[in-house]
C-alpha cells in the first residue's frame, strides 16, 4: 500500500463540548498548524501543576483537517495511518467514528473509505486527552506523522514484508523474505510477486519471482529464500544497509509495491561470552531517552529524532533504551543509518497503574495490540536488538504478574523470534513492603525508614547510600526470579550490587544494566569488563528531558521547598550527558574517558559563587554543576574548584602557563581531580600525565572585551519537506570566539523567507520562560533556535541582543 504523507492542512484548538456546540456554544479560535505537533508545549505552565510534567497542565484538544477525496479512492483501500497520537485518540470522518486508540506511543490505523465522499471535501477530526496519566512530559496531540495509505483490492499489507537473516558467514548468507498480501476483491487474481534484494550503491543482488494466486478475501503469506554473496554486514561501526524491494503485479500491470530496509547481522548472547553481533563481543554503552524533543516538545519531526541519534552517537554511546515507550519509526530507521543498538521498550506500567488515569486502566485490553504494533515497526530495524516488555512494573514480583510478562513475550517471539527479550526490573517496585520490611536485617541502624506510599524516585534518593545492601537481600531473588526466568536478559534497573552473586545463583543468566546512576558509571563499567555475564550498562539519562523537575539538580540553600522534585519554575530534570538543546555537558566527555573513546583530559569549573558551599541536595542522578568555562565575570580573585577529568595518574593545572596546582586523579572519584586555586581571567590549561610523562592536555581561555554573538546553522541546505529542521546554535562570545558564560541576555529570533521559527530556548532546567517565544535568555551564554520550512526558497535567520551586532544565517530549503 502507497503511503502519502497526511501532514499538512490541520488546525488545532481545546476541545469543544459537543453537546454544547450544537447548542451554538463557542469554542477557542482554531490554530493552523503543521504535523507533528505538540499541543502542550506551547501553553501556560502551572505554579500548582505536577513537577513530573513540568509543570505543563493536561487537557483534551481537538484537531480538524478538511480535504477532498477524489474519485479515484473510490473502490480501494484507504486508511489513515498515524504513528502516534498522545492519548485517548479518537479519529472521526465526516461525523462518524472510524476508529479509536487509547495508548499514546503505538502506531495505529482507522480505515476511512467506508466514509469518504468522493469528489467532495470531508472533515477528518481526531481528538487527543491527556491528564494525570504520565510521570513525565508526555506533550499531547498528534505529535508524530499521519499518513493517507492507498492500497487497490489486491495489494500488500499494511508492513507487509519481515525480512530475516538466518543464516550469515563471510561467504554468504541466507535472507528470508516473509510477504503478506491480501484480497479485498470478489474475484480470483493471479500475480506474481517479485522480490529484489539492493545494496547501498543501486545494484542488486539477489532476485526471486514467485506465482501467488490470490482467492477472494483471503490473506496469503509469501515466504522467498534469497541468497546474497559475501554480504557486506550490519555493524555498529560500519552500518551497512539493504533495501528489499516488493512488486506485486498482475496481467502486467503493477498492483502495490514496497521498500522495506534492513540489514545482514546476527546477534547472540550466552553468559559466557556476553552479546556477540555478527560473533564480534559488544558491550554496550547505552543511554536510556526519553521522546521529547527539547525546545519543540515532543514533536516528533523526523530531523529531530536523527539529530539526538547523531549526537549520542558522536558522545560515545552504542545503544539507546526507549523508556519508557516504544521509540519512534525515525529515530529507529536513524538508528540503523548511524550504527545505533536499540533496547525498545513497549510499557511503564501493566495492571498497577502509576498514575490515576494512566495506561494501566486499558492495558487488559490493549497490550497485545500495542506489543503487535511496537512488533511490526521493529522486526526489520538490524539497530533494534532487544526489545523490553516494560519498566520497573511492579506486577513483576508476583506470579499473577509473572504470567503476565510471559504473556507478552511469548506474543512477542511469536511475531520475532530473531531478537533478544528483556524487562527493565526495579526490586523496589516489585517487592515493595517486603522488602521495606528486610531493612533491620541488613542495611544498617542509621538507614532512613521508607513507606511504600513514597514515590519510587523519592525512595530511591533517600535510600541511595544503602540500596547495594539492601537490595542483595534474599526476597529480591524470591520475589523476582520467576519474571526473570522466561527472559532472554534480564533487566536490571539500579540493582549493579546484584551482578556478581546473581551470577553465582543463576549461572546461565544474562544481565544488563537497564538504568543506572549517572555517577557509577565508571564502577558499573568495571563491572561489564570484568562480567562476561553483564553485557552493558546505560545510564539515566543520556539526554535531559522535560519533566521529572529537577531530580537532578544540585540546591544550595534553603530556598526550593520541593524536596527531591524541583518546585515551580523547575522545566527539565536537569539530569543527563546532553542538555535539551543538544549541547554536550561534562559529565559526557567523563563518561567518554571511562569508556576509553578519549584520550585528552576535560576540564571544567564550578560556579565560584557557591564555593565552600555544601550542596543540601545531590542525588543518584545528579554529577557536577561544573561548566566547561574559564570566563566568570565579577569573581576574579575569589577560590574556585577546578575538575579535571582524565584517564591518568595526575594532573597539573596551569593559568597563563603558570602552574597552580596538582592532584592524584580517582582520590575522590574515579578518572577525576577537583583541583583548588583563585579565578584570574586568562587561559586555564590541565595537563594529563601517567608515569611522569604527560598524555594530554586541554584549555580554556576566559573572554574579554564586548560580547559578540556567534550564530551557527548545523546545515546550510534542507529539504523543504515536512521532515526537515534547521537547528541553529546562539552562543555569547568574545571577538576571539572565547565563551562568555557569565553574561547572559535575551536574544531575539526574526525568521524571514518560507519557515516559521518551530521553537526557542537554551539548556536552562529552571526557567519561567517559554519556548513558543522569539525571545529567550542565553544559559551559560548559549541558545538554540530551531527552524521549520514551509516551502522551497532562501530562509535568513537574524538573532539580536542587547549591546551585540545582528547576526544573520541564511539556509537554502530545496525540493528533494
Amino acid at each position: 500500500m502507497i503511503r502519502t504523507s497526511f501532514n499538512d492542512g490541520w488546525r488545532v484548538r481545546p476541545k469543544v463540548n459537543h453537546f454544547l456546540e450544537l447548542l451554538g456554544g463557542g469554542g477557542a479560535p482554531w490554530e493552523p498548524v503543521r504535523l507533528p505537533h505538540d499541543a502542550m508545549i506551547t501553553g501556560a505552565r502551572d505554579a500548582d501543576g505536577h513537577w513530573g510534567t513540568g509543570f505543563f497542565p493536561g487537557g483534551v484538544w481537538e484537531y480538524e483537517k478538511t480535504f477532498v477525496a477524489g474519485t479515484e479512492l473510490r473502490g480501494k483501500r484507504v486508511l489513515l495511518e498515524f504513528e502516534g497520537v498522545y492519548r485517548g485518540a479518537s479519529v472521526w470522518v465526516n461525523g462518524a467514528l472510524a476508529g479509536h486508540r487509547p495508548y499514546g506511543y503505538t502506531d495505529f490505523t482507522v480505515s476511512i473509505g467506508e466514509h469518504l465522499r468522493h469528489g467532495e471535501e470531508n472533515v477528518v477530526k481526531v481528538h487527543a486527552t491527556s491528564h494525570d496519566d504520565a510521570r513525565w512530559y508526555s506533550g499531547a496531540g498528534i505529535y508524530r506523522p499521519v499518513h493517507l495509505v492507498v492500497g487497490e483490492p489486491v495489494h500488500l499489507a499494511l508492513d507487509a514484508v519481515q525480512v530475516t537473516t538466518p543464516t550469515v558467514d563471510d561467504d554468504g548468507a541466507v535472507v528470508a523474505v516473509a510477504t503478506v498480501v491480501e484480497n479485498e476483491s470478489l474475484v480470483t487474481t493471479s500475480t506474481t510477486v517479485t522480490t529484489e534484494l539492493v545494496d547501498d550503491t543501486g545494484v542488486v543482488v539477489a532476485r526471486d519471482v514467485a506465482p501467488l494466486t490470490m482467492y477472494p478475501g483471503r490473506t496469503e503469506t509469501l515466504r522467498q529464500r534469497l541468497f546474497v554473496e559475501q554480504p557486506r554486514r550490519w555493524r555498529v561501526d560500519s552500518p551497512q544497509l539493504y533495501t528489499c524491494r516488493t512488486r506485486i503485479e498482475s496481467d502486467g500491470e503493477v498492483l502495490d509495491e514496497e521498500s522495506t530496509t534492513f540489514g545482514i547481522r546476527t546477534v547472540d548472547v550466552d553468559p559466557a561470552r556476553g552479546l556477540r553481533i555478527n560473533g564480534e563481543p559488544v558491550e554496550l554503552r547505552g543511554a536510556c531517552i526519553h521522546h521529547d524533543n527539547g525546545v519543540i516538545g515532543a514533536a516528533t519531526i523526523p530531523r529531530a529524532d536523527e539529530r539526538r541519534v547523531e549526537i549520542l552517537k558522536d558522545a560515545g554511546f552504542n545503544a539507546l533504551r526507549s523508556a519508557h515507550h516504544p521509540m519512534s519509526r525515525e529515530m529507529i530507521a536513524a538508528c540503523d543509518r548511524f550504527g545505533m543498538l536499540v533496547m525498545d521498550e513497549a510499557f511503564d506500567m501493566w495492571t498497577e497503574s502509576k498514575n490515576d488515569d494512566d495506561y494501566g486502566r486499558v492495558f487488559p485490553d490493549w497490550w497485545e495490540a500495542d506489543v503487535d504494533a511496537m512488533v511490526r515497526k521493529d522486526r526489520n530495524h538490524p539497530s533494534v536488538i532487544m526489545y523490553s516488555i516494560g519498566n520497573e512494573i511492579p506486577d513483576t514480583g508476583n506470579p499473577a504478574g509473572a504470567a503476565v510478562g510471559r504473556a507478552i513475550v511469548e506474543r512477542i517471539r511469536a511475531l520475532d523470534d530473531t531478537r533478544l527479550v528483556t524487562n527493565s526490573i526495579n526490586p523496589l517496585l516489585s517487592c515493595g513492603p517486603a522488602l521495606f520490611a528486610s531493612l533491620g536485617a541488613g542495611a544498617g541502624a542509621d538507614a532512613p525508614s521508607p513507606s511504600p506510599d513514597m514515590g519510587v524516585n523519592t525512595i530511591m534518593s533517600m535510600m541511595e547510600h544503602h540500596l547495594p545492601i539492601l537490595l542483595q537481600g534474599e526476597v529480591v531473588d524470591e520475589r523476582t526470579a520467576e519474571s526473570y526466568a522466561y527472559l532472554d536478559v534480564a533487566g536490571y534497573n539500579y540493582t549493579e550490587s546484584r551482578y556478581a552473586m546473581d551470577h553465582e545463583l543463576h549461572p546461565q543468566r544474562v544481565i544488563v544494566g537497564s538504568e543506572t546512576n549517572p555517577g557509577k558509571v565508571a564502577a558499573n563499567w568495571a563491572l561489564v569488563r570484568e562480567h562476561a555475564h553483564v553485557i552493558g550498562d546505560f545510564t539515566w539519562t543520556g539526554w535531559d528531558y522535560l519533566g521529572e523537575s529537577g531530580i537532578g539538580r544540585m540546591q544550595y540553600g534553603g530556598g526550593d521547598t520541593g524536596g527531591l522534585m524541583g518546585s515551580y519554575p523547575w522545566i527539565t530534570s536537569d539530569t543527563g550527558d546532553i542538555d535539551i538543546t543538544g549541547f554536550r555537558r561534562p559529565v559526557s566527555y567523563w563518561r567518554e574517558i571511562v569508556w576509553g573513546l578519549r584520550s585528552a583530559p576535560y576540564v571544567a569549573v564550578r560556579p565560584p559563587a557557591h564555593h565552600g558551599e555544601t550542596s543540601t541536595l545531590r542525588v543518584g542522578w545528579s554529577f557536577t554543576d561544573a561548566v566547561a568555562s574559564w570566563s566568570w565575570s565579577g569573581d576574579e580573585g575569589r577560590p574556585v574548584t577546578v575538575e579535571v577529568y582524565a584517564d591518568a595518574d595526575e594532573v597539573e593545572l596551569l593559568v597563563d602557563g603558570t602552574p597552580v596546582g596538582r592532584a592524584p586523579i580517582g582520590e575522590s572519584h574515579p578518572y577525576l581531580a577537583g583541583i583548588e586555586t583563585t579565578y584570574t581571567p586568562g587561559e586555564l590549561t590541565a595537563v594529563a600525565f601517567r608515569d611522569g610523562v604527560e598524555t594530554g592536555r586541554t584549555s580554556l581561555v576566559s573572554a574579554s572585551g564586548p560580547v559578540e554573538l556567534d550564530v551557527r546553522v548545523d546545515r546550510a541546505r534542507i529539504d523543504a519537506t515536512d521532515r526537515d529542521l534547521a537547528y541553529v546554535d546562539i552562543t555569547l562570545t568574545d571577538a576571539r570566539g572565547n565563551l562568555q558564560s557569565s553574561d547572559d541576555r535575551a536574544v531575539t529570533v526574526a525568521v524571514v523567507g518560507p519557515a516559521v521559527l518551530q521553537g526557542l530556548g537554551s539548556g536552562n532546567p529552571c526557567t519561567e520562560e517559554t519556548f513558543g517565544s522569539p525571545t529567550h535568555d542565553t544559559y551559560h551564554g548559549r541558545a538554540l533556535a530551531v527552524v521549520r520550512p514551509t516551502d522551497a526558497g532562501t530562509i535568513t535567520v537574524t538573532v539580536s541582543a542587547k549591546d551585540c551586532d545582528d547576526r544573520t544565517v541564511t539556509i537554502e530549503a530545496l525540493r528533494p
